[in-house]
């Protein structure tokens, strides 16, 4: 649950430069992504579990099985579908979910529910067409964590941040700090001053994983290296007098559509995902870690129009027709006939 969690904050600290731009994947600068093993070129990620909620409410409580499309295969959808991420992986008193047939009520549910309980509004509602309809269904989730850190970093002078030449504020331990800080940090492993990780600790049952490395692979992968790198390590894990600790403040906001779950109708339904969004808001500095998600998804009708909507069709065979007669399973057909004139053809019957 907290590894889980942690590790997709770790995630976005790996990365500098934190703006916000067009949802173009190519020249993405900060993406927010659906699932830990989704892969993108954006050199900044986030993921948090908030549209893995989401979705398993959609398998579970909608679709109720996993949700496939006809014609191509989505591979994220195949991810999704694993449910890496369960409300067994995190405390019940971070999240709020809520699913069911979309209509004015469910929004108004939803409002008080996150009011009551986290004390907060919502960024996402309004994206939703709420007017009840033929399969028209509506999953929620947010998660929130709000915690600080055991004892309050110092903060420490601004400066830059890899090769970016605007300086940020940073805050950690230095010589000058007081020694109790060293107990509230953690070393997983030192290999070199381009490849560490720590463990932060903070007064709730959170803690805060921070990993440096270049590696460009998917946060899966980099959560797993750097347990493995733990297990290898046989140096020094203690915080020492003599270690510094540096890391940036980083305060970011980012609304993503999963536009390609959109409009492809699901497989044993009638049925297609209409909005597919997700927001993160995230805040940590000397103090400790502010995070507030939202994730929803909404469906809409695929098929055609109601039959009650259609004009009234006609299947008179009262002119030319033929017919066929196939069995099951069979590439041809044992019986085929052209009807032209049904008077000449009836006078051939047979007379009992």
């Amino acid at each position: 649950m907290k590894k889980t969690l942690t590790a997709a904050i770790a995630g976005v600290l790996l990365l500098g430069g934190l703006s916000v731009s067009a949802l173009d994947k190519k020249s993405e600068t900060l993406a927010l992504l659906p699932a830990m093993k989704y892969e993108s070129a954006a050199p900044n990620r986030i993921w948090v579990g908030t549209f893995q909620l989401v979705w398993n409410d959609l398998m579970d409580g909608i679709v109720k099985g996993p949700v496939e499309f006809k014609g191509k295969k989505s591979k994220l959808a195949e991810e999704l579908n694993a449910q890496s991420f369960t409300k067994e992986m995190i405390s019940e008193n971070s999240y709020y979910t809520k699913y069911g047939e979309t209509s004015p009520e469910l929004r108004d549910t939803i409002e008080k529910a996150i009011k009551e309980k986290f004390d907060e509004t919502s960024d996402v509602l309004n994206s939703v067409d709420w007017a009840p309809g033929p399969n028209k269904y509506t999953a929620y989730a947010m998660l929130k964590k709000d915690f600080k850190f055991l004892t309050a970093f110092d903060k420490l002078k601004m400066e830059r941040f890899g090769k970016n030449k605007e300086k940020v504020q940073y805050f950690g331990i230095n010589k000058k700090s007081d020694k109790i800080l060293d107990k509230t940090v953690h070393v997983m492993f030192y290999n070199s001053s381009k490849d560490f990780a720590v463990v932060i600790y903070t007064q709730t049952d959170d803690v805060l994983y921070l990993y440096r490395t270049k590696d460009d692979k998917t946060f899966d992968k980099l959560y797993s290296d750097m347990f493995i790198k733990r297990a290898q390590y046989e140096g020094n894990s203690d915080f020492t007098e003599k270690d510094e600790l540096k890391v940036p403040n980083i305060g970011l906001y980012k609304e993503q559509s999963f536009d390609e779950l959109c409009n492809r109708e699901i497989k044993g339904t009638n049925m297609m995902l209409d909005k597919a969004l997700e927001t993160v808001e995230f805040k940590m500095d000397n103090e400790g870690v502010k995070l507030k998600s939202e994730a929803i998804i909404a469906t809409k009708m695929s098929a055609m129009l109601p039959e009650k909507n259609l004009k009234p069709r006609k299947f008179y065979f009262d002119d030319t027709f033929v017919i066929f007669l196939q069995e099951q399973g069979k590439d041809k057909p044992y019986f085929a006939m052209r009807v032209n004139d049904v008077a000449a053809i009836n006078k051939t019957e047979r007379k009992k």
